[in-house]
């Protein structure tokens, strides 16, 4: 079995997360995590649970929530941005240009029937249709570059002056293209990407295929590779546009429509790192084998903020059949239980974007904007991750013990001689 997921399954996977566009996707879509944060650190000052403290604000409330209108809002601009300069960096293209050219084409793809701009389109619900435009529009600026259609000036001409001119015919036919589509043929563009891409967003909406993909996240980890940044760059924009969905119905103080936002994976599957690695770290301290208790309290730290590489790379994990089963078995269980608990409303759901190395029972606290049932349910994760991962622990440990007896004559035979 780890010989087929080894030699078929990874490489497939790794190659997907490898891909040009994937890539691009992933680390644009990460541009708007500062405005986002920020945001929300003005949203949980307007809303902090505490009695009376929305009344004790009044309109000052109201103002608080300014910042969080505009960061939230321009979500499909910023990813848009990020996306076209990701990309043009990669194919050494004017990394300016592109990101200029993608908004002007982002905002004319966002017109009304009458011509006017429809602002709401500019956060979450215009974010597909930003990653697909950010792309067309580096790759049609690249085929102008390569083939060298543009306008020439001669060597003197500053270098501003002439990246501006080289600009000129990719500007055109990008904004001439999308204007035909949108104004000329009324067609609406960001419905579209939205009604294309809605089966992969329904599929990542449900608990079925949640399980699949932290299956497949898991199953990379067992062999060693970084399995939430080889498929984020499929499922980031997903969760990013449900976090900002949930933010807007807090906001409003409507129901939450999402379970599956952005932090769900971190902080109510993940505690301690990928595997939700938390209870093998506890595990490991209180062993009596000098190497895992060592480890242990060296990965203590690291996986109280989310970084379990010494974990998995130390024990190790990484193609080991033995912990491979409790690396998928426990976020996959926690995966589930978090789900009903958030679906019977017993817990909160998460509204906020925070860093993702916030510790446990503060990253579900305020991820949930104040959920009491949340952060407890955060400290019985743990527990259950210690309770799963601790019978095969004692199976490895057991063996490390017998290697460790075995080492202890040997030395003290060769101090001896």
């Amino acid at each position: 079995m780890m010989k087929f997921i080894e030699s078929r399954l990874v490489p497939c996977l790794v190659k997907v997360g490898d891909n040009v566009i994937l890539v691009a996707v992933r680390n644009g879509i990460t541009l708007t995590l500062p405005f986002i944060i920020s945001g929300s650190i003005f949203l949980i000052i307007a809303n902090l649970p505490i009695p009376g403290w929305t009344e004790y604000l009044g309109q000052f409330g109201t103002a608080l929530n300014a910042p969080v209108l505009v960061t939230f809002g321009v979500i499909g601009l910023i990813s848009a941005m990020g996306i076209s300069y990701n990309l043009a960096k990669h194919y050494k293209l004017d990394g300016l240009t592109c990101c200029a050219i993608t908004v002007a084409v982002f905002l004319m793809a966002q017109l009304n029937d009458d011509y006017t701009l429809n602002v709401d389109n500019l956060g979450a619900s215009g974010l597909f249709s930003a990653i697909i435009l950010s792309i067309l529009t580096v790759y049609i600026i690249r085929f102008f570059i390569e083939h060298k259609i543009y306008i020439r000036l001669p060597d003197n001409v500053p270098p501003a002056v002439l990246q501006s001119f080289v600009s000129v015919i990719p500007a055109i036919v990008c904004l001439a293209l999308v204007w035909f589509v949108r104004v000329i043929l009324n067609f609406d563009i960001n419905a579209f990407f939205t009604l294309t891409l809605s089966p992969l967003v329904i599929g990542l909406g449900t608990l079925p295929g949640m399980l699949i993909l932290v299956f497949l996240i898991s199953l990379l980890w067992c062999c060693g590779i970084h399995g939430t940044n080889v498929l984020s760059g499929i499922t980031a924009p997903i969760f990013l546009k449900f976090i900002v969905e949930n933010t807007q119905a807090y906001l409003s103080h409507q129901p939450i429509p999402h379970i599956f936002a952005e932090g769900f994976y971190n902080f109510f599957i993940c505690t301690g790192g990928s595997g939700a690695t938390m209870g093998l770290v506890l595990a490991m301290m209180m062993s009596k084998s000098r190497y895992y208790k060592s480890l242990g309290r060296m990965s203590f730290a690291p996986s109280l903020f989310c970084i379990n590489e010494p974990v998995i790379f130390g024990v190790p994990m990484v193609f080991n059949p033995l912990m491979m089963l409790p690396l998928i078995i426990t976020p996959m269980l926690l995966c589930t239980m978090s789900y009903f608990l958030m679906a019977f409303n017993i817990i909160g759901r998460p509204v906020l974007q925070i860093p993702w190395t916030m510790p446990p029972f503060l990253n579900a606290y305020f991820a949930t904007g104040g959920n009491i049932p949340a952060a407890i349910w955060s400290g019985v994760m743990i527990i259950i991750s210690t309770i799963i991962y601790y019978p095969f622990f004692r199976l490895m440990e057991k063996k490390q013990l017998a290697q460790e007896e075995a080492t202890i004559p040997a030395a003290a035979a060769q101090a001896n001689a």
